[in-house]
């Protein structure tokens, strides 16, 4: 395979995308028309997948692939000379979550065999043919119902997913990804400004995303109405037939316990230790100690994807914002998969 024409048709398809989300629908012409219908049949197969969501999603996408940030990625790692088969079984959590995966492949000089989620079959497969077609027809890929024939797999599920995983492909080189989640540390003088920003790492993709924080961590004198306060630009998003559904039930089983939470009509904040908490909820805690929250981040390193704060609390953590728009060289469960792909 040819690597510079697939990174030329990766810059192509970044502009294709571009061009698209730039146009009015009366302006569309064939190519555009269908693209259209992908996103349309997308969010009918998947409610979650909402049009808005998935072009966000395309935003991202076409901001990544430029030819500065793809040639600075791919330029830390050595091509393999040798073109295998891997297995990809992608999840669908959030639109598009599994391109990268396959765009790593690719340009691995690997064969990417995809088994893809039934919750996200439509926007992949057009966009690696329009992939294809920019390139000259040097990316090869194969969608698979099931794994055959492959010298290595990276494989995304549930943590009781990933033990079924990690068993059946014990012989073969992997990748298995588990669920993680995002937390988010609050020193106490954040602007307003940046606790809006707070909240799109909290909502995009309606919470569903292992970068999207579902935990806080603030100072034992922070106000809850502060938080509330810079949510209510995604009040809307009760108005979510299902994101509604998991916001009563939550919300009557913590009635039915009587357990303390705060609700503002369309999320619910709980103090809990837990760093997993249910859609529409968020856990937090008050901290008198950074060590403790830094005890707290080690000890479920492996559970944790990103962690939100101010640089100057030392976290390694990203602005506030920023959950949603990893680089190229951001990897899920902090496993760098060039890495992986460059020794198979």
């Amino acid at each position: 395979m040819n690597i510079e024409k697939q990174v030329l048709g990766l810059i192509k398809l970044s502009e294709y995308i571009k061009e698209f989300l730039s146009k009015n629908s009366e302006d569309f012409n064939e190519n555009d028309l269908e693209f259209e219908s992908v996103l349309k049949r997308s969010e009918i197969e998947n409610p979650w997948f909402t049009i808005e969501n998935q072009k966000f999603a395309l935003k991202q996408w076409s901001d990544l692939l430029t030819e500065n940030k793809i040639k600075d990625w791919i330029s830390q790692y050595s091509v393999s000379q040798i073109s295998k088969k891997v297995g990809l079984i992608l999840a669908g959590n959030i639109p598009m979550v599994g391109f990268h995966d396959v765009i790593s492949v690719v340009l691995s000089n690997h064969i990417p065999l995809i088994k893809l989620s039934s919750k996200d079959k439509k926007m992949l497969p057009f966009l690696l043919n329009q992939w294809r077609k920019f390139s000259d027809q040097e990316v090869e890929f194969e969608f698979v119902e099931r794994l055959t024939d492959f010298d290595a797999v990276i494989a995304t599920g549930s943590n009781n997913t990933a033990r079924y995983l990690e068993f059946y492909f014990k012989n073969h080189l992997s990748i298995i990804r588990k669920n993680r989640t995002s937390v988010a540390v609050l020193k106490g003088d954040e602007t307003e400004e940046e606790l809006k920003l707070l909240a799109h790492d909290v909502f995009q993709y309606f919470g569903l995303g292992c970068r999207n924080v579902t935990r806080l961590f603030i100072p034992e004198d922070f106000l809850i109405d502060r938080i509330f306060e810079s949510f209510i630009d995604f009040k809307e998003i009760v108005n979510h037939n299902k994101y509604a559904n998991n916001y009563d039930y939550n919300r009557a089983v913590y009635l039915l316990n009587q357990d303390k939470f705060w609700d503002n009509n369309f999320v619910m904040l709980k103090e809990d230790e837990k760093l997993f908490s249910p859609l529409s909820v968020i856990h937090f805690s008050r901290y008198s100690s950074l060590d403790d929250v830094k005890g707290f981040i080690a000890d479920n390193e492996s559970d944790i994807q990103c962690v939100v704060a101010k640089k100057e609390l030392n976290l390694e953590s990203i602005d506030f914002g920023q959950a949603q728009n990893p680089d190229l060289d951001t990897y899920a469960d902090n496993v760098d998969t060039m890495k992986f792909l460059e020794v198979i």
